[in-house]
């Protein structure tokens, strides 16, 4: 990597708890529903930043007999998803430590290339579908979905839910990532050569009072806790005294029973 934003690339949340807690909860369909039609019996599919594998073992179990493979950088959450594999006894997938620049596998290799909140979080994201569209078959398909903080709805919008608003942009871009990422996905799809990107977009809707305590307490625990904090106050962005007025803001937000947040997210279907 070249550039300074390339040189600091890094997972801005890091794999605390807090944050894995988050990462479990998804599925293909709160998560990939856009994708649902191409995840037919027989297809081989590549999942790229596959994280704890919640994901990736749902696609295993609709896509069946076709083979699955999930790949992240991290050695340790690349553990937890083959257990999770084994645990729901999932025999066509398999979990591998990659790099997403660089995949290990030959040319036109997968029917479906796919990718949720991944391409946020590097510095070189047309590289990286380049990449994808290297290692799918022709006649496949190449799927994105990353959200757009910008774009995200809080309500009601207290001080310390706007301060963590800002200080989650600044964090995540110290990384080298792009936290709006959502709204860019079909310009970074056709400047790696797709010659066909439909673009579609979903919501994530935090409003009943389970899933407001869930997410409000983890945004509670990981503004204090994770990489994301460590960051914060190690660059210089925040206090330790800022978190904790955030992380109480996160808590008040989460008891609030007209509180609400939605989460905007953009999708792509890329194909030559």
């Amino acid at each position: 990597m070249s550039t300074e934003a390339e040189s600091t690339e890094r997972y801005s949340h890091g794999h605390h708890e807090s944050v894995l807690r988050s990462h479990t909860w998804r599925t293909v369909e709160n998560s990939a529903a856009y994708l649902i039609p191409h995840l037919v019996p027989g297809a081989s599919v590549l999942d790229v930043g596959c994280g704890p594998g919640t994901i990736t073992v749902d696609i295993a179990g609709r896509v069946a007999p076709g083979d699955v493979v999930g790949v992240d950088a991290a050695g340790d959450v690349i553990e937890k998803a083959s257990a999770l594999g084994v645990e729901h006894g999932v025999a066509n997938v398999a979990f591998t430590v990659g790099d997403a620049y660089a995949l290990d596998f030959d040319d036109d290799t997968f029917d479906v290339v796919h990718a949720h909140q991944t391409l946020q979080h590097l510095a070189r994201p047309v590289d990286a579908l380049r990449e994808f569209r290297r290692v799918v078959k022709p006649g496949g398909v190449v799927a994105a979905r990353d959200v757009d903080y910008a774009g995200t709805v809080l309500f009601p919008l207290s001080e310390g839910l706007a301060e963590w608003a800002a200080l989650y942009q600044r964090v995540h871009r110290s990384n080298g990532g792009e936290p709006d990422a959502g709204r860019r996905l079909q310009a970074w799809a056709h400047a790696a050569g797709f010659g066909k990107v439909v673009t579609t977009a979903s919501v994530w809707a935090f409003a009943n009072d389970t899933d407001r305590t869930w997410w409000g307490g983890m945004w509670a625990d990981r503004v204090l806790q994770s990489a994301f904090a460590a960051d914060a106050v190690g660059k210089g962005f925040a206090t330790q005294a800022d978190l904790e007025r955030i992380s109480q803001a996160w808590s008040e937000w989460s008891v609030n029973p007209d509180a609400l947040m939605m989460m905007p997210h953009g999708e792509i279907l890329a194909r030559d």
